[in-house]
């Protein structure tokens, strides 16, 4: 085996080691409220020891990979965490089958906050956190791999990205260290999001598990009811601001830290997707106030929620916004594409790639009205190259072949339309929640056939991974030496 193939195996081993080692977090839950199962503790023993077995048989000298073995090691890793954090899942107290296992844990694990649980208040407290965990998890996970990995390998316009990593890499020793700083930041931000989770009214479990839901833009609630079952103004404020917290790129924190005081004011990025949060409420404010009945002015704050956890993909509920009327289906459904900032927790097609392809369709339109003139593209001081707008250009046509071609896929399940639609978008956009009376903010994804769930499951490692990590490995030749 070459040593670069070795370090993929050798990556996800301490990887799964590290997921072994969270799992004694559930397990410590569940015997301190007096659960005597194991189950968590033999599953944390489990991984432990094969993460051990992958990083012993593995031992290379060489560790540094190329971009081949670095797709590898993305998708493999990806996958692999997936299957070995459902298997507590699978042999708990909710028996669930191993199809529903793998869908909850990759649903956990993409901060997609899709689930099969019906009855989410009947799992044990141990279920409960570790659902919570796999988010959190994930969510500093794509951080780290959209600092450190996917500018490397110009996925979908990510190139864009590589001065800001190679601006603090002079600062700081290597990239390693960048992402150990962002991963501070994300705890810190955790940890306050709780305290104030705590402080206005939740119990301590409930406002850990929703702070690491609610930083990492997943979703999943210790309740049927979402945050709509705290019934709070308070905790429905908190929790727009730390999805925002979520949404926004890692490094702007760290130019804050660096002494960049004005920072997050001249983010190009945070300024587009402040701005279309604004106009989507106001937008959701207006049709409620004259088309739904018994809307009333202090619903500016359930457009505002329900508009800042669709964009980000956290998918946390206040109302069934599906009783809003045939608009609010369909503008929540355009919504669930967009997505928050570069570099950030959230999913979706990216606000940068929205601002690039506005700034091209402008020079398409002056090029119409003057052919002969010269109209370079201009993002953040930079002159966009072809090679750079090809790529977010082919990243977009993409996202929308493949949500076209998953529909299909799920009408042949003889899903409705409204189900079949909502699921493919909340799925490759790693959302949430669909539209509909079966998928909807208060229904499930548990009656779906069970082949309709292994479609969603691959759309959401796709939505989550940015496509080209995931489908370059069906190429024959990405295989050949």
């Amino acid at each position: 085996m070459k040593d670069g193939t070795k370090t993929v195996f050798l990556v996800i081993g301490a990887l799964l080691i590290i997921l072994g080692l969270f799992m004694l977090i559930p397990y410590l839950v569940e015997i301190t409220i007096g659960d005597k199962s194991h189950n968590f503790l033999f599953w944390s023993f489990f991984s432990i020891f094969i993460g051990f077995l992958l990083l012993i048989t593995n031992q290379t000298e060489e560790k540094s990979l190329n971009i081949k073995q670095a797709f590898m090691m993305t998708s493999f890793s990806w996958i692999a965490i997936t299957l070995f954090a459902s298997f507590p899942l699978m042999y708990s107290s909710l028996q669930l089958s191993f199809t529903d296992a793998f869908f909850e844990s990759m649903s956990g694990i993409t901060t997609t906050g899709s689930t099969i649980l019906d009855d989410i208040e009947r799992s044990s407290k141990g279920v409960l956190i570790w659902r919570a965990i796999l988010q959190w998890l994930g969510g500093i996970g794509i951080v780290v791999m959209a600092i450190t990995v996917l500018p490397l390998l110009n996925i979908g316009g990510m190139s864009l990205f590589k001065s800001e990593g190679a601006e603090f890499e002079k600062i700081l020793p290597s990239s390693k260290e960048i992402a150990m700083v962002c991963t501070k930041i994300y705890f810190i931000l955790t940890a306050i999001c709780a305290l104030c989770f705590y402080l206005f009214g939740m119990n301590a479990f409930d406002a850990v598990a929703h702070s690491l839901t609610t930083i990492s833009t997943g979703g999943f609630s210790t309740y049927s009811g979402s945050i709509g079952q705290f019934n709070s103004v308070s905790i429905e404020i908190i929790t727009m601001i730390f999805i925002i917290c979520g949404s926004v790129p890692f490094l702007t924190y760290l130019k804050f830290l660096k002494g960049e005081k004005t920072a997050f004011f001249k983010d190009t990025q945070i300024k587009g997707f402040l701005y279309f949060v604004s106009l989507s409420t106001i937008i959701v404010t207006i049709y409620c106030y004259f088309f739904v009945k018994d809307f009333l002015p202090d619903n500016i704050r359930e457009s505002a929620f329900n508009v800042i956890s669709i964009i980000s993909g956290t998918g946390f509920t206040t109302q069934d916004f599906g009783t809003w009327g045939n608009f609010s289906l369909f503008f929540f459904l355009i919504l669930m594409f967009v997505g928050g900032c570069a570099a950030s927790t959230t999913c979706g097609i990216k606000i940068f790639r929205f601002q690039i392809l506005n700034l091209f369709i402008k020079k398409q339109i002056k090029q119409i009205v003057y052919p002969n003139g010269v109209f370079p593209i201009k993002y953040r001081g930079e002159v966009i190259g072809d090679t750079f707008l090809t790529s977010v250009l082919t990243f977009v046509f993409l996202y929308i072949f493949i949500f076209f071609l998953l529909t299909a896929l799920l009408s042949l399940s003889n899903l409705d339309f409204t189900t079949a639609i909502s699921a493919a978008a909340t799925s490759l956009s790693n959302v949430g929640p669909g539209l509909g009376e079966i998928i909807g903010p208060n229904g499930s994804f548990k009656y779906l056939p069970d082949l309709t769930k292994w479609y969603l499951s691959i759309a959401m490692l796709l939505g989550r991974l940015e496509f080209f990590t995931v489908l370059v490995l069906f190429l024959p030749s990405f295989w050949r030496d």
